[in-house]
């Protein structure tokens, strides 16, 4: 069952987070009224192993779109740092539990 919910965003950060602290990116904590969940865009941290699945490649790839996706926020939002889109209104769309995506609420900004 897919609902809407309207929140904000409580936290954003860039550095480590993801699965166990061992990655690297951008941790966004939303929450509205009765709920809370957290996003991460990021890569895995550290020297590739040499049976990792992934190359340094898809790794710099990840890092564009974080970057990317660091500017679009602070585009939308018109502020200059990450710290100052604590607060601001989002709409994040969950399949029963799972959060599917989350956008600025530009329209009331």
């Amino acid at each position: 069952m897919t609902r809407t919910e309207l929140g904000k965003i409580s936290y954003i950060a860039l550095g480590y987070g993801g699965y166990q602290d061992a990655m690297i990116g951008l941790t966004v904590c939303l929450e509205g009224k009765g709920w809370g969940t957290n996003d991460f865009i990021g890569t895995w941290a550290g020297k590739r192993s040499e049976g990792a699945k992934w190359t340094e490649q898809d790794r710099d790839t990840t890092f564009a779109g974080i970057i990317n996706k660091v500017e679009t926020l602070l585009k939308q939002t018109k502020v200059q740092s990450l710290e100052r889109l604590n607060g601001k209104p989002v709409e994040c769309t969950f399949d029963d539990q799972r959060l599917v995506s989350w956008r600025i609420l530009e329209e009331v900004l």
